[in-house]
């Protein structure tokens, strides 16, 4: 069975999810994004595809293009981050402690990441098709204090945690390390790190961290829009030597995105799809034959 067809399927399980209609970012939504030139919409659904021309051609580019879904499974994808009445997209609840997080049965996905990496843009951008969502970004690093639980109807949680490094809360490790070691139904996280400037010292911590945890996890690189191509490749190519060297539990791809342009926002969010209904119909599956 195709990734479109078991979104589709279970899409329709449920009741019909219809787009907004609301003013939203021209280019949050594919249909909006197709009426760009070729090469433009390209790069806005492939980011990696405008960098390829210029690399060595010794580099491996199938490691940048694993996750290469069709513009048919973005668009079924899409469908999960429109809100309606049987699909609720909202804020859910914070807490500051894993003993004050919800008690929740669906599939988790969490995003963390140093102070100012554009986490909050980042999940602001995902939402983008649901405005009313509330997600709060700030231009001071190390906004985010809390950890904040959004839902996504019944298909999953999006958890925004707190920013380590500069600024970070004091109780930062307290806070997300019992989260990431406990929380049973985390499916992935999310790790994010500045293409401007490349892994920090920071970042490596954060990556051994996810490492212990063996939960699984994925690079994603940000504000890929704030530098020059050649400073970029030179980050994501030492980004990805640290995965292939480095790590065991670390999807070999990383994301490249912008959440200004809304570069690589369609492809991760076809991503966190695919984890999420991956795991409901496995778990659909299981009690079928239980």
């Amino acid at each position: 069975m195709t990734f479109c067809l078991q979104v589709a399927l279970w899409l329709r399980s449920r009741a019909p999810v219809h787009l907004a209609s609301r003013h939203v970012h021209k280019l949050s939504s594919l249909r909006k994004a197709t009426s760009l030139p070729p090469k433009k919409m390209q790069s806005l659904l492939y980011p990696f595809s405008g960098l390829e021309a210029y690399l060595d051609r010794s580099v491996d580019r199938m490691q940048f293009q694993l996750f290469h879904p069709s513009m048919e499974d973005m668009m079924e994808a899409e469908k999960l981050f429109c809100s309606s009445p049987s699909h609720r997209i909202d804020y859910y609840v914070s807490a500051e402690r894993m003993d004050h997080a919800p008690a929740l049965k669906q599939s988790e996905v969490c995003f963390i990441g140093r102070s100012n990496v554009g986490k909050s843009s980042l999940i602001k951008a995902l939402f983008s098709l649901t405005p009313e969502v509330e997600v709060r970004v700030s231009k001071t690093p190390g906004h985010t204090k809390k950890m904040n639980f959004f839902k996504v109807g019944k298909a999953f949680t999006l958890v925004d945690m707190p920013g380590y490094g500069h600024r970070a809360p004091k109780d930062f490790v307290d806070m997300v390390e019992p989260y990431l070691y406990t929380r049973k139904n985390l499916v992935r996280t999310f790790l994010l790190v500045d293409g401007s400037v490349g892994l920090q010292k920071a970042d490596h911590i954060a990556l051994e961290m996810c490492e212990e945890t063996r939960c699984p996890y994925v690079m994603v690189v940000t504000k890929i829009d704030k530098c020059g191509q050649g400073a970029l490749l030179t980050n994501l190519l030492n980004l990805q030597d640290v995965i292939n060297t480095q790590t065991s539990s670390c999807f070999p791809q990383p994301f490249l995105i912008s959440s200004v342009n809304y570069w690589g926002i369609h492809l991760l969010r076809c991503f966190i799809t695919h984890e999420s209904v991956r795991v409901i119909l496995q778990t659909q599956m299981g009690l079928c034959l239980l």
